[in-house]
């Protein structure tokens, strides 16, 4: 798989790259919370941030899909959720991992994951997964993810659980 590396400056080019995938990705889930447009509200968030890191993965001629995230600011963390008083350190808040669904189930989305994290300068990852698949919640265990707790940050918005893991 190619790997291509992304950063703020990239944003505007990568934007329709990443809603082609999010609709291929969401293309059976009618929620509005799962729009094209209300996901490029949290692409455009994201990715206006200066320290925004994305990773795309590529064969067979097409996008296999991505991951991005960016560090939050000191004392930051997922809006609805304390942060764990024990955790020092940086943070990383890896926003979206997606694979398209011809590649789910491949290890793709694992390799993305850790191609992106390997140039990552933080002490710790966070990320949230919906409640209501826990299976990818399961998986992310297997990568060495614990659960924090559940948020859920806006009206609209499924209910999280909060994974944290060590860098």
């Amino acid at each position: 798989m190619d790997l291509k590396r992304y950063t703020h400056a990239d944003a505007r080019d990568v934007r329709s790259l990443l809603l082609d995938i999010h609709d291929e990705a969401y293309a059976d889930d009618p929620a509005p919370f799962n729009s094209r447009e209300r996901f490029s509200y949290f692409v455009d968030l994201w990715s206006s941030r200066e320290d925004w890191q994305c990773l795309s993965g590529w064969e067979q001629g097409g996008p296999v899909g991505y991951a991005y995230g960016s560090k939050f600011k000191p004392g930051g963390w997922w809006k609805g959720h304390r942060r764990p008083s024990d955790l020092k350190g940086s943070v990383f808040a890896l926003s979206e991992l997606m694979v398209v669904p011809k590649w789910r189930a491949t290890g793709r989305a694992q390799q993305i994951h850790d191609a992106l994290l390997e140039s990552v300068s933080a002490d710790v990852v966070t990320l949230l997964v919906d409640t209501g698949h826990p299976k990818v919640q399961a998986l992310y265990e297997r990568w060495n993810y614990s659960k924090e707790g559940e948020t859920k940050p806006s009206d609209d918005s499924p209910l999280y659980a909060v994974m944290v893991r060590e860098l």
